[in-house]
């Protein structure tokens, strides 16, 4: 398969009006084209890229001389169109987003924690540079209750007039609340989004966005156009934990997917904090978890946060709660409208072989489900 033309002159024009880091173009081209190419968090991008570079790595992929990565190869390279490419680029220029790219003086440098997991690249709306303080991570339930927003803006208040930037990610419920009190006090506050940072998502969101934009930066590690997933959305919550010195969780059920980001941060060597909430109230259930289960400290006010700001990194091993494979087979599976395997795979960014595997297993539990023609559709299990 062709690929496009990775030499300085050729990178350089497709990036024009991209990059605020002069440097090695080629591989920050190259990087850009593996946003494209995977989805979050693909270790074995990951590591081939640290072994050989963006640049040599993707070459390797195009010639297909390594018979190990048939697999990984099948995922790829049926999104590495040069059309997709261009059009994820203008689109970047339209917003006014950055590309952002490993050794570049805006990059986040705690992300690479992350190791084979860290994010290719990032794309930035607004122009903000990476905090030099503390940063901190409030998240917590869309469906919060009046108690938790209070809290969150509480605690994001005093944090962000202290200087400490304030991260989440821009959802509503306890993420709004944090990013709205922080910029209240005229503090910094940063979000990481699981889709394009030129889509507002929730669209309720696009003024709050556009504000974060121009105070600390809205952030995503997948391409402008690229539409958030529930597995986006998990990926995501690694960014915001690694991003982070600190991350507390202010309220949670359960089952909610802040416990994804809080074991993102226990796996990193983040301090880990919870608000605890009412022994009655389904919505700090999470939260209580944490405390009880995950060694969390216990949050009551900014304070018990500075404490933790000067003693993180507790370690604790707790379990992910992160989707497998099939998640990201759901994703791209519609009710209304049926698609065949080959597109399935191609959304979901796994090989074909994997997909019909994992589809075939959704068949049989009642998640999907195929129409006359063979195609697929979500089963009414999933719904």
């Amino acid at each position: 398969m062709n690929l496009p033309d990775l030499e300085a002159p050729a990178a350089r024009r497709a990036l024009r009006g991209l990059r605020r880091t002069e440097g090695d173009e080629g591989s920050a081209y190259a990087r850009a084209i593996w946003s494209v190419l995977l989805e979050p968090g693909d270790g074995v991008a990951g590591t081939l890229i640290a072994a050989h570079g963006p640049v040599d790595a993707l070459r390797l992929v195009s010639r297909g001389e390594r018979a190990e990565l048939a697999e990984a190869r099948a995922r790829w390279l049926p999104r590495l169109q040069p059309g997709s490419i261009t059009a994820v680029l203008e689109s970047a220029r339209r917003a006014a987003v950055d590309l952002v790219v490993p050794g570049d003086e805006d990059w986040p440098v705690k992300l690479d924690d992350l190791g084979a997991h860290a994010p290719v690249a990032l794309w930035r709306r607004g122009r903000s540079a990476v905090p030099a303080g503390p940063v901190v991570a409030l998240v917590g339930a869309r469906a919060s209750t009046a108690y938790g927003e209070g809290i969150a803006a509480d605690l994001a208040a005093e944090l962000a007039a202290d200087g400490v930037t304030v991260v989440s990610g821009a959802a509503y419920g306890i993420d709004g609340a944090a990013h709205r009190a922080a910029l209240s006090t005229a503090g910094t506050t940063s979000a990481f989004l699981a889709g394009g940072v030129d889509r507002s998502y929730p669209r309720g969101h696009e003024a709050l966005l556009t504000t974060i934009a121009a105070s600390g930066g809205v952030w995503s590690e997948t391409p402008c156009g690229a539409a958030p997933t529930k597995w986006r959305f998990l990926a995501r919550n690694r960014l915001i934990a690694g991003f982070a010195d600190a991350v507390v969780i202010v309220e949670a059920g359960w089952r909610s997917g802040s416990l994804n980001t809080a074991a993102h941060a226990a796996t990193l060597g983040r301090a880990l904090g919870a608000v605890p909430g009412p022994v009655t109230s389904a919505a700090s259930a999470g939260c209580h978890r944490i405390l009880r289960e995950y060694d969390g400290v216990c949050v009551t006010s900014a304070a018990d946060v500075r404490e933790m700001l000067g003693g993180a990194g507790a370690g604790t091993s707790v379990d992910d709660g992160r989707t497998d494979e099939s998640t990201r087979i759901m994703d791209a599976l519609s009710a209304r409208s049926a698609r065949p395997t080959d597109e399935v795979a191609r959304r979901s960014g796994l090989a074909p072989s994997h997909a019909v595997a994992l589809l075939g297993f959704a068949e049989l539990e009642g998640r999907a489900m195929r129409d006359s023609e063979g195609d697929w559709l979500l089963g009414h299990g999933a719904r």
